[in-house]
């Protein structure tokens, strides 16, 4: 059995057609996708430099939370020490007659 020629020519017109525009169109599509893989890795390293350069900008909030924790424990104290000075005052008042200087 034979093969027709036109089995062979349509062989050849799309085995040419791969060739002169499939192949050049992947590689074409393959390299915008290339380009767009090395965008995405400098964008995620600025995303990173900028994450680490925040992480460094907040780390002391911990220490600021801490240090109004401690304020906030120095102030009652303050808060009854003045108390009691007042009562102190009023107890000297009463038993001298005058304030205290």
């Amino acid at each position: 059995m034979e093969i027709p020629v036109a089995v062979y020519v349509i062989w050849w017109i799309t085995l040419i057609a791969a060739v002169v525009v499939i192949l050049p169109l992947a590689v074409y599509l393959l390299h915008r996708a290339l380009r767009a893989a090395r965008q995405i890795e400098r964008y995620a390293e600025r995303a990173l430099q900028a994450g680490v350069g925040i992480a460094g900008n907040t780390e002391n909030i911990s220490a600021l939370e801490g240090t109004i924790s401690t304020a906030t424990g120095i102030l009652q104290t303050t808060r009854s020490i003045e108390e009691r000075t007042g009562a102190i005052e009023g107890v000297f008042e009463t038993r001298t007659g005058r304030r205290p200087e």
